[in-house]
């Protein structure tokens, strides 16, 4: 059996409870050329599209996906296509008009119902109401893994029990073993179920990106769990040399994936977001030559109201800490001096 497939939860243990813009690879970028959150080539004209209230683009995007098992990027592609459906919902509601069946659909619909519930001080009512919508999306193709994550996600927010999450758990790693969008939402859930015990969290992070192919994201699920340990405010100290690790499986992981490209853009991000809290200025630097002109909202938006500002002024503190006699400690994201394990 596949080590993921086999790997517990850990719930039953006793415990603590814009637009598009080529740029070479590696050259500096003025501030202005920063983007934010832009789309990949395929997602971009699907989203033009939807501007123009036509589905088209974006119903045969996501069935490429599904043909070709592209479960990641199906995975980020629903998203943000929900999240676009927020604002502008005519093209979506057509879609499902048109082919109230199509499992594409379907899922962003889903998608968009827990994006919606998600937001509403009755958050957990809501969402049990839209559990009919997520059973429908996962009936629509047995391969998906997507449909999982987004009924782990919504097991989250209703509060379900580990019982039952476990079930849902089993079910995704089956579909995909080594999908990061179900093993994400399942940390989000152990560091939910658990708060303040992060070395839980580190144990089944670690374990995953342990069983996953080289390439795969899911060897970034440590950064996911070293990032948070940073911004939490409870739970036992975590070994530095825990968060190195981390940090350094993801180093690991980056010059795998295409440079200066959207698609790594916010595991990139949210490596640097790391390194600079752990004062790796040299690996930071790095990594920002690799991310070239693409900044993303998480994980910036998780300590300031402007992203984008944000991540220039972390850019200009990591290029500073790397010139020559620099006898300064660039600014903590929280103000001050960052110290290792800032958090």
């Amino acid at each position: 059996m596949d080590g993921t497939m086999a790997m517990q939860l850990p719930f039953i243990r006793p415990s603590r409870m814009a637009r598009t813009s080529p740029h070479p690879a590696g050259e500096p970028c003025a501030d202005d050329e920063v983007l934010l959150d832009a789309p990949d080539a395929r997602l971009s004209p699907a989203l033009v599209a939807a501007a123009r209230d036509d589905h088209g683009p974006a119903a045969a995007l996501l069935l490429a996906t599904r043909v070709a098992s592209e479960w990641e990027r199906r995975d980020r592609y629903v998203t943000r296509l929900a999240a676009f459906a927020r604002s502008r919902p005519e093209w979506l509601d057509a879609w499902l008009a048109t082919a109230p069946q199509d499992p594409d659909a379907l899922l962003v619909g889903a998608q968009l119902a827990v994006d919606r519930a998600w937001r509403s001080p009755a958050r957990a009512e809501l969402l049990r109401e839209v559990s009919p919508l997520i059973t429908a999306a996962a009936r629509g193709d047995q391969r998906d893994p997507v449909p999982w994550r987004l009924a782990l996600d919504h097991a989250r927010g209703a509060q379900a029990g580990h019982t039952y999450f476990e079930e849902l758990w089993e079910a995704a790693v089956r579909r995909a073993p080594h999908h990061y969008g179900c093993h994400v939402a399942a940390l989000r859930y152990l560091a939910t179920y658990w708060h303040g015990s992060h070395h839980e969290c580190f144990d089944f992070a670690d374990r995953a990106a342990q069983d996953a192919p080289a390439d795969a994201l899911v060897q970034a699920l440590p950064l996911r769990a070293a990032f948070g340990y940073l911004v939490d405010g409870c739970g036992p100290e975590v070994p530095r040399e825990r968060l190195d690790a981390a940090a350094d499986r993801a180093i690991a992981l980056s010059p795998r994936l295409p440079a200066s490209d959207p698609w790594p853009a916010r595991m990139r991000n949210l490596l640097i977001f790391v390194l600079v809290r752990l004062e790796r200025w040299r690996d930071a630097t790095e990594q920002l030559r690799l991310n070239g002109p693409y900044a993303t909202s998480f994980p910036w938006d998780q300590v300031s109201d402007d992203p984008l500002g944000h991540f220039l002024r972390v850019r200009d503190d990591v290029r500073a800490a790397q010139a020559p006699e620099a006898s300064w400690h660039p600014r903590s994201e929280r103000g001050g001096r960052v110290r290792p394990g800032d958090h």
